[in-house]
Parts: structure tokens; sequence; C-alpha cells
């Protein structure tokens, strides 16, 4: 029996212009996914085509129990999590001897085929290897930590990663005049971004920005936008839509100060707030319960 857990994440700039090989910064958050494998002759496993899939890539069977502190579909890379932490208890429990790169690709391959060729490696790659990570085109570059105040806001409406992401595609193809140049825009934000990360005030207002431009790509949520505006006017230095939107969850960057203020103002707009800060931990082997 081997259990591993893998770590969820946040988007900080980039969602959807990473799709098209755009940079996006990412983050890794406390909240995990825990993963049990254990040799058996019967599989007996999660109907998750995630979990199938890893099971088919390592070719073997076995038995799998999954505890996870991450809402699902909500932006927060929980299915990453799952795929990460899966393929390395499976890489533990039958000895496959796999690196952690190598369970990296396996988990972007894995993500890229069950969301039908629409995926990037962002998720995967915070998972697996924790901390801040630059995501350009298929290359990852793991930044320096920086203790960011994070007030994560759940809206409880659920959202589907691939179906919005199929939305950025069609604008995209119908209307390439309106729709490349926000993606461009995206992409130079992130940039910008990377010059100003001791900056807390700068940052903020680079968040609100990208959060205006996902808004333009037709991924927002009045559920959302209430959540964001909320955290703002409690005195958040920047909030914005975390992962594929239309639904799902908003990030907002905080003073230390007013985390609980931040997070107060979220859950009086009936949402789930989640008060949480950097995981510099990927993937990580527990002790077995």
């Amino acid at each position: 029996m081997a259990t591993w857990s893998a770590p969820g994440k946040v988007f900080l700039f980039g969602e959807h212009g990473v799709v098209y090989g755009k940079p996006g910064i990412a983050m890794a958050i406390r909240p995990r996914v825990f993963v049990t494998v254990r040799r058996s002759r019967v599989a007996h496993h999660a109907k998750s085509p995630y979990i199938e899939s890893c099971f088919d890539e390592m070719g073997v069977r076995g038995s799998v129990y999954v505890n996870s502190q991450l809402p699902s579909s909500s932006g927060l890379g929980s299915s990453a999590a799952v795929t990460v932490a899966t393929l390395a208890a499976i890489n533990d429990e039958f000895g496959k001897k796999n690196s952690l790169e190598e369970i990296a690709d396996m988990a972007f391959a894995i993500e890229k085929k069950v969301q039908k060729g629409r995926a990037s490696p962002t998720d995967t790659s915070v998972s697996t290897f924790g901390g801040i990570v630059l995501i350009t085109g298929t290359s990852r570059r793991r930044l320096a930590p920086h203790n960011f105040q994070m007030v994560i806001g759940n809206s409880m409406v659920s959202h589907n990663t691939s179906k919005m992401v199929e939305k950025v595609a069609d604008l995209k193809a119908k209307s390439p005049g309106i729709c490349n140049p926000v993606l461009d825009a995206i992409g130079a934000l992130t940039m910008t971004a990377m010059h100003h990360m001791t900056d807390p005030n700068s940052l903020g207002r680079l968040m609100n920005m990208n959060h205006a431009l996902l808004e333009v790509l037709g991924v927002g949520h009045p559920a959302i936008s209430r959540l964001v505006l909320a955290s703002r006017a409690a005195g958040a230095y920047g909030a914005k839509i975390t992962g594929a939107g239309g639904g799902g969850c908003m990030v907002a960057l905080c003073p230390k100060h007013l985390k609980s203020r931040v997070a107060g103002a979220i859950e009086a707009c009936d949402a789930r707030a989640i008060i949480t800060t950097l995981d510099t931990d990927g993937v990580r082997k527990e002790k077995d319960v």
C-alpha cells in the first residue's frame, strides 16, 4: 500500500492564454488530494477517467482510495492533483521508478487526453513540483517562493473546464481580431508580473486587469463577479477568476491583516472562503493510514 498527496493550485496570471502557448504563472496551495493505491487482482477504484487512465498508462491493476481537501470542478486543479498523486502512488506501490519529470509528463498527457486535446501542463506541473511555476508553451520554470496571502472564494457554481476552453476556442475561430489581442495582452500581463513579484500592490492591479480580460473572453460568471468586487471592497490588493471560469473559484491577494475580512466578505455572498498561502511541496509520500 502506498499513499501520496499532491497540492491544488491557483492561477495568478495567464489561464486560457496558456492553452495557446502564452506564459502563465500558477501557485501550489495548501489544500491537497491524498491517494492510496494497493496492489490487487481486481481493479477497484472511482469511475474517474483520470484515475482509469493512470492505471492504463502504468499497465497495472489495483485498488485506490481518494481523500480530497479540494472541491472538484472549481478551478483549483483537483483533477491534476488526483492524477499526479495517483501516478506517484502507483509508481511507488509497483516499483516503477519513474522520475518526477516523467510523472509530470504522464499526468499532462492524461489530462490532455481526457480534456480532448485542449489542456496546458500548468496544473500537473504545479501539483508535481509545488511552489510557483512559470509555464511557457510546454516548458516550465520554478520561480522563487513568495509568501503570498491568498483568499480563495468558491462560488459553489460548478463549471466544466473543457467547455470553457472550447468556448474560448470558438471565439478565437469566429473573432480572431478580437480574441487574439486579448490573449496577447494576458501573456504580456504575465510577463509584466514577473518583474513585480515582491510588490503586492502592483500584482493586485495586474490581477484586476487579468480578470477584466478573462471576462472579455466570455468566461466570467455573475457569482464570481460578486466575489471579486466584494474582495476588492474589503481591502484585497486584487482579485480575479482562477482557472477556466464560468463558475468555480476566484482568488484574492490580500494584506495579511485583512485576510479574515476578505474571507468574511466572500462568505457574505453565500460562497465558501479558503484562506491559504503557498505550498512549496509538490507531490509527496505520506504515511499509510
